[in-house]
This record gives structure tokens, C-alpha cells and sequence, in this order.
């Protein structure tokens, strides 16, 4: 699915950083469907579970994955599974949900959609 938000940087995020509101997190949901939005400690959190053939291709996923957080300096709780890996993102700094969260979902997925068209060139 193609959205806007893979065009989008992360921001820096100070700890004042407002929470996004509930209408503003349905409305970003719409952009990236197949994530849920979960409870943890009382910290809302966007997550998504990606399935694979096999370890091997979970593993290239999670590589790509941290690659991208370190880029955009933003990371997930990423694990990592025969078959699957879970990404979780939200921002650690005001333990809640930012716009920066659906903005590497939507790029988390995108990730996934090229690795699902076969393996990609190393290097």
C-alpha cells in the first residue's frame, strides 16, 4: 500500500513532545492498516507481526529493519522468530505514540514489500 508517510522523516522528539490523540491515531491507521495499536505498562504501541518462509529471510528483514532506525534515528523492540518477526514502535521519550512512529511503520512495510519480491542484492 503506498503512503504518504514513507516520504517523511522522523522529527527529534523532546520528552514535551505532545501524545498523538485518539482521532489523530485512527487517522494514521488508515495509512497503515495492517498494524494494531497494543497496551503495554499503559504505553500505546504500534506493532506488527511479518511472516516469513524461514529463519534466514526473518533475519534479513530485522537487519533491514535496524538499518532504517538507525538511518531515521528512531528504534523499534524488534523480535525476531523462526517464520516471523514482530516490530513494535513507539517513542520511548513521551511513552506514547508520535506521528515519527507511523511514519516507520509505513517504511517498515514498505521494507517488507521489497523483500517479499525476492531476495535483495547484498551490499
Amino acid at each position: 500500500m503506498k503512503t504518504t508517510l514513507t516520504k517523511e522523516r522522523c522529527v527529534a522528539c523532546r520528552k514535551d513532545a505532545p501524545r498523538l490523540t485518539d482521532a489523530e491515531i485512527a487517522q494514521l491507521r488508515k495509512e497503515v492498516p495492517l498494524w494494531k495499536v497494543e497496551e503495554r505498562d499503559g504505553i500505546p504501541i504500534l506493532e506488527r507481526v511479518f511472516s516469513f518462509p524461514d529463519f534466514a529471510a526473518a533475519l534479513r528483514f530485522t537487519q533491514r529493519v535496524g538499518e532504517l532506525a538507525e538511518q531515521e534515528g528512531h528504534h523499534p523492540a524488534i523480535l525476531t522468530e523462526w517464520g516471523k518477526v514482530t516490530v513494535s514502535w513507539w517513542t520511548h521519550k513521551i511513552r506514547g505514540l508520535h506521528r515519527n512512529d507511523f511514519v516507520m511503520a509505513a517504511k517498515t512495510d514498505g521494507i517488507y514489500e521489497s523483500s517479499a519480491k525476492g531476495p535483495s542484492p547484498e551490499g
